[in-house]
């Protein structure tokens, strides 16, 4: 199918500060979607050293992870209780394989 031409009766006409906001918009959700993937690489790590049988290997990967998620909570990409729930399931998994 052919792309669809603009016609001028179907063209939103925007005000520079509604542009300003959708260009701002689309830098946040790629600074978002970052430091969202750096989260889940930094748990997968985590999650690896788990079946290293190494102590304080996994203790200091825990560390990063609160580390990690608690800059996001602060920077407004994790609410407060999604946060909780990550931290509160590798503490889980360490207490389950160091105690």
């Amino acid at each position: 199918m052919a792309p669809k031409k603009p016609n001028k009766k179907n063209v939103i006409q925007r005000r520079p500060s509604a542009e300003k906001r959708i260009l701002t918009a689309q830098k946040r959700q790629l600074i978002n979607h970052s430091f969202k993937s750096k989260v889940k690489t930094i748990v997968k790590k985590f999650e690896a050293s788990l079946k290293l049988d190494d102590p304080q290997l996994t203790l200091n990967h825990l560390q990063s992870v609160y580390s990690v998620v608690d800059k996001a909570v602060k920077r407004g990409i994790f609410k407060d209780n999604k946060a909780a729930r990550i931290k509160s399931r590798a503490t889980l998994k360490v207490n389950a394989i160091v105690l």
